[in-house]
């Protein structure tokens, strides 16, 4: 059985989660936070990262790959298109949201988050950046009414938990939230997806470890 390990208050924890709850793969938990030095851990994450997934083969680190091997083990119900270039288009929009969206956001979470403090010359880095990207991202999502088109795919894997963090920190430290003021209408997505047994088990168990926190 596969073992998903990390926290369930982290949004890439919670992308491959979703991935596993949606294709009704078995799965355990084990509660592993960062920057250990467990030689256990660092053998499957050898940067201490969460997540990171123990297989029977071995352990599995970086999100993406993750979700990758999933939809190769377990084919069914699919999270990618069948045709080539569609997957790749969910590919694509996967690593706008991880890279160019949450990434660059993070940037502002100490703030957001975490009860510190950022430079205004960050605030304007993350700024630029994001409202340049937002345009971006704009041209690729469709959430008609899924991220990618008319299917779950990963893409809402990636979606559903990363634009909540980018849209709440940008609105706590810059004052407005990049994506609803770019007229991305993320919420009403967010509430289609929150639907979804997978989202609300999601929900419901990081909610639970935030109360523990």
């Amino acid at each position: 059985m596969l073992t998903l390990c990390g926290f369930p208050v982290s949004n890439y924890y919670n992308k491959v989660k979703l991935a596993l709850l949606e294709k009704n793969v078995p799965f355990t938990e084990e509660r592993v936070m960062t920057k250990s030095t467990d030689e256990a851990v660092l053998a499957d994450s050898p940067l201490a990262k969460i997540p990171f997934l123990r297989t029977a083969q071995g352990g599995l680190c970086e999100s993406q790959a993750m979700l990758e091997y999933i939809e190769a083990a377990f084919p069914t119900p699919a999270l990618l298109p069948a045709d080539p270039y569609a997957a790749a288009k969910v590919r694509e929009l996967i690593t706008f949201i991880d890279l160019h969206l949450e990434l660059v956001a993070r940037d502002l979470y100490l703030q957001a988050f975490f009860g510190g403090t950022v430079s205004d010359s960050t605030k304007e880095r993350v700024r630029a950046a994001l409202e340049k990207n937002i345009v971006g991202f704009k041209r690729l999502a469709r959430f008609a009414p899924f991220a990618a088109g008319d299917s779950f795919t990963q893409a809402d894997c990636a979606a559903y938990v990363s634009l909540p963090l980018v849209g709440s920190a940008t609105k706590l430290v810059l004052g407005e939230d990049l994506l609803m003021t770019a007229g991305v209408d993320y919420k009403s997505y967010l509430k289609l997806i929150g639907e979804r047994p997978s989202a609300q088990k999601v929900n419901e168990d990081r909610k639970a470890a935030l109360a523990k926190a």
